[in-house]
C-alpha cells in the first residue's frame, strides 16, 4: 500500500464490509466498499474491474468512469 502521494485525490474514508450470501439480500459472498463519493465517478448500475496490488485493490475505470475522474482531479488541482 503506497497511501498518499503526488497526483493523489483523497475522496474520504470508507466502510469496507465481506458482505455474506444470504444476508441482507446479497446473492453472492462479496466486499462491500461503501463511499458516496465513489458515485460520482462510477454510477450505480455500472460496472467496473478490479485487481490487487500489495496492500489492497485497485479499481479500473471504463472511459465514461475515467471522464467523470478527470473532471474531479480537474476542481482539486485549481
Amino acid at each position: 500500500m503506497s497511501g498518499p502521494g503526488k497526483g493523489k485525490i483523497l475522496l474520504g474514508k470508507a466502510n469496507v464490509y465481506i458482505h455474506e450470501k444470504g444476508k441482507s439480500n446479497a446473492s453472492i459472498t462479496h466486499v462491500d466498499i461503501e463511499l458516496d463519493k465513489l458515485n460520482d465517478i462510477i454510477k450505480p448500475g455500472e460496472n467496473s474491474f478490479v485487481g490487487s496490488k500489495d496492500g489492497g485493490v485497485f479499481i479500473g475505470l471504463k472511459k465514461d468512469m475515467i471522464t467523470r475522474a478527470e473532471k474531479i482531479i480537474k476542481k482539486h488541482s485549481k
